[in-house]
């Protein structure tokens, strides 16, 4: 019989990059949309407003002997009624991350 003891508890929350704000021809590179997983609502994406995402992916070349890097940002507001939420990153995630997984760390 398994426990929760047994199994590693994940510390931060799945998200997903949507894509930058943009209008009908300008794009803002600097604010990136997020979904949260299990977040529908403005309300609920409440709780996370102020929290601090990561963009976690791996690099071809070594750096302290490890491939992997992050690009760090922060949840600054919600955006819209379905709980998507905008983020500003360190520097601004590189169109190749859209469609890709970010951790939200309950910091």
């Amino acid at each position: 019989m398994t426990t929760s003891a047994d199994k590693p508890s994940r510390l931060y929350a799945k998200g997903r990059v949507l894509g930058f704000t943009r209008a009908k021809r300008n794009t803002k590179e600097h604010t990136s949309l997020l979904q949260i997983e299990g977040v529908q609502t403005t309300e609920s994406a409440e709780f996370y407003l102020g929290k601090r995402v990561a963009y976690v992916y791996r690099a071809k070349r070594e750096v302290d002997g490890s491939k992997v890097r992050a690009i760090w940002g922060r949840i600054t507001r919600s955006h819209g009624n379905s709980g998507v939420v905008r983020a500003k990153f360190r520097s601004n995630l590189p169109p190749k991350s859209f469609g890709a997984s970010v951790r939200v760390v309950r910091i």
